[in-house]
């Protein structure tokens, strides 16, 4: 059985903040090159259908819990962990702006743009983490048996950790 988890979109506008004015300096660029080679404009195209993709891309986020495992797909990352691979007594849900030493400080290889965070980073308190956030309101903190984490911010993380306790009781002890 598959269940999918809804990951709030990212604020367009706010994405746009950092795309808008590097697709601008793009589209002066291929401007001024037309005037020399006017078979640059072809280049417009060219360069949108990416930056089209990549938003898409970001949107099209989403968590599932399948089969005894917790996949993340986060953008162009992705991260699958096994329940028992998890220390779900350990899970909390929090903000962000009261638990600073949780924030995402240093990304490791992923995204972050503005409004949208995801895949490795290494958090204030220095921890490694799988990161999925398009808010930092109601994150729900997954550690993992490992040392790293988990920070998912889905609609709704409770429902989340639920479903994580629930299949757990159902798997198999060893």
């Amino acid at each position: 059985m598959i269940r999918e988890f809804a990951v709030p979109a990212p604020d367009a506008r706010k994405m746009w903040l950092l795309l808008g004015p590097v697709l601008l300096a793009a589209v002066v660029g291929i401007g001024i090159a037309a005037r020399e080679q006017p078979r640059a404009m072809f280049l417009f195209p060219l360069l949108l259908l990416p930056a089209l993709l990549l938003v898409a891309k970001f949107r099209r986020s989403r968590v599932l819990l399948r089969d005894g495992e917790l996949v993340v797909q986060a953008g162009l990352n992705s991260h699958r962990v096994p329940l028992d691979a998890l220390d779900l007594e350990h899970a909390r849900i929090v903000d962000l702006a009261e638990r600073t030493e949780l924030r995402p400080m240093l990304k490791t290889f992923g995204t972050s743009l503005p409004g949208y965070r995801s895949g490795h980073f290494r958090l204030r308190d220095l921890s490694r983490a799988f990161v999925l956030l398009t808010g930092a309101r109601r994150v729900l903190v997954l550690p993992e048996r490992s040392g790293r984490r988990l920070l998912l911010g889905v609609e709704k993380p409770q429902a989340l950790l639920d479903a994580l306790l629930a299949q757990r009781r159902q798997l198999p002890s060893v």
